[in-house]
């Protein structure tokens, strides 16, 4: 027979573990990281592995999440800071919005424990689709342009999610690396990955690596590329953080001042650019629009 304390004892602690143990019933993984699974590949760049980042119910909700909803992917004009189309980078993506989900934002949550930054400024977890012989060649994630600048400064990390296994290409390269000389490379390699070192996609998988120095100058050994696929698909999810908040910028500009970005939104809007490119010109729920007074929606 037990008694009404230890009844009451024995209640209070399934209600601990239904409420500090419970997980989402995609994601097997705690919110914060395990240091144990993180490797260290190189110092310039800096930048580090995690095996296992992502659970396989994790890769497989994110693709499910994007698939239905994927466009050709765009660059940053170097000038004008405008996402124009471009056959340097031939992938297919779409961003999902910030805490979109349970299990995106224990994602975020996770990122932001490993990489010791805030999550406000991170920008939202972009999803990305390359086919066959489709690639992003050798490029930098900080910022060029002083538009791109202003929303929460440079990009100082990145941290690139594999969702999916692939036979072979697809590689992550650093061109500029100190390390492409100590790396050896059999036939399992794509022949790009051998132009650096490189990075294999392996499902759940997490590379960080980071755009700029300590003391917040650009890395330019930071240069990195996505290796054409050559056999299968493949699938990752990127997230890129700022040194200042980037989410703080948003809201404001999504809830304050109705301004433009960029000196020629004038000029882009009477040429129809509202409506041909309107997640750069307006803007989506995650991000502001560059151009918002320009193609009055504010």
């Amino acid at each position: 027979m037990i008694s009404g304390h230890r009844f009451l004892f024995f209640v209070s602690i399934l209600v601990f573990l239904s409420v500090h143990g419970r997980r989402s019933v995609v994601s097997a993984e705690p919110v914060l990281f395990d240091p144990t699974r993180v490797i260290q590949l190189s110092w310039r760049p800096r930048a580090f592995l995690y095996k296992g980042f992502l659970s396989h119910g994790e890769c497989e909700h994110l693709i499910d999440l994007a698939k239905d909803k994927m466009e050709k992917s765009m660059v940053a004009d170097n000038e004008s800071g405008k996402s124009v189309m471009s056959q340097v980078r031939t992938s297919s993506g779409m961003f999902l919005d910030k805490h979109q989900d349970e299990v995106v934002a224990q994602i975020e949550q996770r990122i932001a424990a490993w990489t010791f930054l805030p999550d406000e400024n991170g920008e939202a977890i972009q999803i990305l689709h390359y086919e066959n012989g489709e690639k992003y060649e050798p490029h930098y994630d900080y910022f060029h342009d002083k538009t791109n600048q202003a929303l929460g400064g440079h990009r100082v990390a990145t941290v690139l999610m594999y969702l999916s296994n692939i036979n072979k290409g697809g590689e992550t390269i650093f061109p500029n690396s100190e390390e492409k000389f100590t790396q050896v490379k059999d036939d399992t390699w794509s022949d790009c990955a051998k132009n650096g070192y490189a990075v294999k996609p392996a499902k759940g998988d997490a590379l960080l690596f980071f755009s700029l120095h300590p003391d917040a100058t650009t890395d330019s050994s930071s240069l990195h590329g996505s290796c054409p696929v050559v056999d299968g698909e493949k699938w990752s999810a990127t997230k890129w953080i700022h040194v200042r908040s980037f989410e703080r910028t948003e809201t404001q500009n999504l809830g304050g001042e109705c301004i433009d970005k960029n000196d020629l939104c004038s000029k882009w809007a009477a040429s129809g650019e509202c409506q041909k490119n309107p997640r750069f010109m307006v803007g989506t729920k995650a991000s502001s629009g560059y151009c918002r007074r320009s193609c009055n929606v504010c």
